[in-house]
């Protein structure tokens, strides 16, 4: 993975800017449209798909379910079943490594809380 040295303090950082980096690939699958925000619903606790949408107006069941199959493709979220039959009870909940995103999104809200004059 190609680096640079930083600016700052003489920080080795990761080149983004690479297709290879592994930073960039992160950043690219997180920044889907829905993703963080799924990852903000489910902080909390696990939840049902339907509740998953209320909190989220504007998201299609459609768009819901393609951004929760990928999430957990990625290890970020995990399905439990607790029905298998009609009607059917599923679960989403966040893993260890969907949870590890907790701290760097505090760190993203508080740059935004005190920055409210920064461009949306």
């Amino acid at each position: 993975m190609p680096f640079r040295e930083g600016a700052r303090m003489g920080l080795v950082i990761p080149d983004v800017l690479a297709e290879s980096c592994a930073t960039r690939q992160a950043l690219e699958r997180l920044g889907a449209k829905w993703r963080i925000l799924l990852v903000y619903a489910l902080l909390d606790g696990p939840h049902r798909p339907a509740r998953l949408r209320d909190r989220l107006p504007g998201i299609t069941q459609k768009m819901l379910t393609e951004t929760l199959r990928g999430m957990e493709a990625d290890g970020l979220v995990s399905r439990h079943v607790y029905k298998e039959s009609a009607p059917q009870h599923v679960e989403y909940a966040l893993t260890a490594l969907g949870k590890s995103l907790q701290e760097p999104l505090a760190a993203i809200c508080a740059w935004a809380t005190a920055h409210p004059e920064a461009p949306a």
